[in-house]
């Protein structure tokens, strides 16, 4: 992109699609931005957890989760670049009610933001720990107590994110941040393997077994619901994608859309070069997610090491050192405290502007103003990181934060899910219309979402109880 705003389209920006895959190739990383804020909360911790607690019967569940969601990503992407609309002025688009200028939408999703904070908590409670791991003087002691070293800790973490999100470094940090991921990751699948070596090994019944449906018993729902959520591309990610592509520049180099055929022809183009980045990035992620859940199952099922609020990082790091050595510990919690991070600093800078955007659909700021954008998304960098840090230091509980905020997320999910359906049967402009295969995904995918929903309402919610309290 050159320097001007990539929020307005204007005739200068456009830029003709690349033709060939190799090309194509050059123009990708939207899809991998997400995949950076994926691998930390949702993989490191949900996944494991739910590994832990399942054993290897939910493995279908995770790939599931994964593949089914990429679909409803695409609808957002195809319609941000054919518009070049934000999420939030998207979302403000939909049928129903509004308060002020706000749709329905727009405020419930501000409601349950609320509850999703919850999990950037989390993500800070376990970087605090790893730093504890590899820093063993930051631990608390029984002279300090536990607040006063845990507060500095999560202070300094907390003010570091909001540094580099309120000073720009994003490209940097996200390159070296992907960079680490991929490394933490090539050592992962070096465990797994080593993990066939010792008496611990996945046995091939166990891993077919994994691959047959079976819906989870009502003690792993919550994990399994949460990691549904959280595992691959959320709610939440899908919101916060339509800004990575403006950013990247897919829809300025579209262009303003008119009744031509050129424009027709960019639209396909850059939508074409969408759909390579969101699937390459959904394999990506997918093999890492299946790899985490793998050794969550084989290693801490089998001893019965189920993580909890003191001992996340140790006991994630345990599944190394019994494949890899003592040594690899140590490894592990350095790579863990970076993916972690790296997740943080993601979602704060897509957290940044999802609500700078949302403020501007309330009409409390211009968003479309550069300046005021940046002024914005500049002080909400500075806030939440330290609302997440008081939310860990309340709460105490990283794993359980993050498998909350999971839950959250599978809700925001419903809201994505019927804006998606909008975008396709509404506002898709009539030169964009998919192959019917697309929408037989599109639609497979908003129904196993709202199934996911609706067996979560049916098992979670103690209905006996409230109908016999209404009935007396």
């Amino acid at each position: 992109m050159t320097g001007q705003d990539p929020y307005i389209r204007h005739p200068s920006g456009i830029l003709a699609p690349p033709e060939t895959f190799t090309a194509s190739l050059r123009h990708l990383g939207p899809g991998f931005i997400l995949s950076a804020s994926i691998v930390g909360s949702g993989e490191l911790i949900a996944t494991t957890l739910m590994g832990a607690k399942a054993g290897f019967t939910l493995l279908w569940f995770i790939i599931f989760s994964c593949v089914i969601k990429v679909v409803v990503q695409l609808e957002f992407g195809k319609h941000a670049v054919s518009s070049g609309e934000t999420t939030m002025e998207a979302l403000n688009s939909l049928p129903g009610p509004k308060l002020g200028k706000a749709n329905w939408s727009i405020w419930f999703w501000l409601v349950l933001m609320l509850t999703k904070t919850l999990q950037l908590g989390g993500i800070i409670g376990a970087v605090v720990l790893g730093a504890e791991q590899l820093f063993p003087g930051l631990s608390p002691s029984l002279s300090d107590g536990v607040v006063p070293k845990r507060l500095l800790t999560s202070l300094v973490i907390a003010l570091s994110v909001s540094t580099l999100v309120f000073k720009g470094y994003y490209s940097i940090l996200e390159k070296a941040s992907l960079v680490m991921i991929a490394i933490f990751l090539v050592f992962t699948l070096a465990s797994l393997v080593m993990l066939q070596t010792t008496p611990s090994a996945i046995t091939g019944p166990e891993f077919t077994g994994g691959l047959i449906p079976s819906w989870p018993d009502q003690a792993t729902l919550l994990v399994a619901i949460g990691a549904f959520g959280i595992t691959g591309v959320g709610g939440d990610e899908i919101l916060a994608y339509n800004y990575w592509l403006i950013e990247k520049g897919y829809a300025s180099y579209a262009g303003p859309r008119e009744n031509t055929k050129a424009w027709e022809q960019r639209a396909k183009g850059w939508i074409r070069v969408m759909y390579l980045d969101a699937i390459l990035a959904m394999i990506c992620y997918t093999l890492m997610t299946s790899m985490f859940y793998l050794l969550g199952a084989a290693i801490l099922h089998r001893a019965e090491m189920v993580p909890t609020s003191g001992n996340l990082i140790e006991i994630l790091g345990g599944m190394y050192t019994q494949t890899l050595g003592a040594g690899a510990k140590l490894i592990f919690v350095v790579g863990a405290v970076v993916v972690l991070y790296s997740t943080m600093f993601a979602a704060l800078a897509a957290w940044t502007r999802l609500y700078a955007d949302a403020l501007g659909q309330i009409g409390l700021i211009n968003f479309h103003n550069q300046k005021s954008r940046k002024k914005t998304i500049g002080i909400i960098a500075c806030l939440f990181p330290l609302a997440w840090a008081a939310l860990y230091l309340f709460f105490k509980a990283p794993g359980q934060m993050v498998i909350i905020g999971g839950v959250i997320t599978g809700i925001i999910l419903l809201i994505v899910v019927f804006a998606a359906m909008y975008f396709r049967y509404r506002r898709l402009d009539p030169r964009l219309t998919p192959s019917k295969f697309y929408d037989a995904a599109l639609w497979s995918s908003a129904t196993a979402i709202f199934t996911v929903a609706i067996m979560t309402l049916k098992d979670t919610v103690p209905w006996n109880a409230i109908f016999t309290s209404t009935g007396q």
